[in-house]
């Protein structure tokens, strides 16, 4: 395909893109490179004891252990795979929801647009950080609360870009003929709008894969994510709080702790930033570099 080709020649996305096959390959091969003890847990981290202090790398830990012993290591490679989960689930519902509600408010206008787009103002008036951390706090920690507070947070941009283009794209000259060809509203939406508003879709989809990890990892260090001993890369670095300053003398002894699930999700949300501003400047003409 010609996108896919672009793709690879521009070096941005390229970069995102290798990065991404390793951590899905790394995800994918994740019950592999590090077996769960538990199968009908897989994320949960083996603990080796409650000990406070961590464990330096050994070849019995590869990245060593955080305070209480989790391993590090384990909890890297399970923490790709739960980030993929968690952005991929979020995203999914956040568009559905934004596209009904914005593709709606848009093609309809009048009083059903007023209604639809204060009510989604009114969620833009929270800072998003801050309404998901109200949502997960009232709800109570868990993957499932997670989950609804973060796509609550989501849906509302996707609403308003589709709207957006719906506006737009509605008003030009094969949408007329179409309607008065007698093609019913459903019909027009789906076959001759909808497709024509994807591309900036597609670009934010692309850039809020890495948003939506850095605010449930956000949420698991408050500790108001996922349940405590859970393999993601929020709460292990929440774990190393207490040791990033290291000990008199020496403050890299536990550099550890926090390098490895703190690069993991450097790099995971970089590489979808890198992504998104690839397919920015391929799929937008507005943005494209001379």
């Amino acid at each position: 395909m010609k996108i896919v080709k672009q793709l690879l020649q521009n070096k941005t996305s390229l970069t995102g893109i290798v990065f991404i096959a390793l951590f899905g390959i790394t995800a994918l091969l994740a019950p592999f490179l590090a077996k769960p003890q538990n199968p009908q847990d897989s994320y949960k981290m083996p603990q080796a004891s409650y000990e406070i202090e961590p464990m330096h790398p050994s070849q019995m830990h590869l990245f060593g252990t955080t305070e209480n012993q989790y391993d590090l290591y384990y909890g890297v490679v399970w923490g790709a795979r739960l980030a993929f989960k968690i952005s991929l689930i979020v995203v999914l519902f956040a568009v559905i929801i934004g596209v009904l509600i914005g593709g709606l408010a848009g093609y309809k206008g009048g009083i059903i647009d007023e209604i639809l787009m204060r009510f989604t103002d009114i969620i833009f008036a929270v800072p998003s950080m801050v309404l998901a951390m109200v949502i997960a706090a009232l709800l109570g920690r868990g993957m499932l609360n997670m989950l609804l507070a973060l796509t609550v947070v989501a849906w509302p941009s996707y609403a308003r870009l589709i709207r957006g283009e719906v506006l737009k794209i509605k008003e030009l000259d094969y949408v007329a003929s179409a309607r008065a060809m007698g093609a019913g509203g459903l019909h027009i939406f789906f076959r001759h709008i909808f497709p024509n508003a994807l591309t900036p879709l597609i670009i934010m989809a692309g850039l809020d894969m890495g948003y939506i990890v850095l605010t449930a990892s956000s949420l698991s260090f408050l500790g108001l994510g996922v349940p405590a001993g859970t393999a993601d890369w929020g709460q292990l670095v929440a774990l190393s709080r207490n040791w990033i300053l290291g000990t008199y003398g020496n403050p890299f002894a536990y550099w550890y702790t926090l390098v490895f699930p703190g690069g993991a999700l450097v790099l995971f949300v970089l590489s979808w930033n890198l992504l998104g501003d690839g397919l920015r400047d391929i799929l937008d003409p507005k943005t494209q570099k001379r």
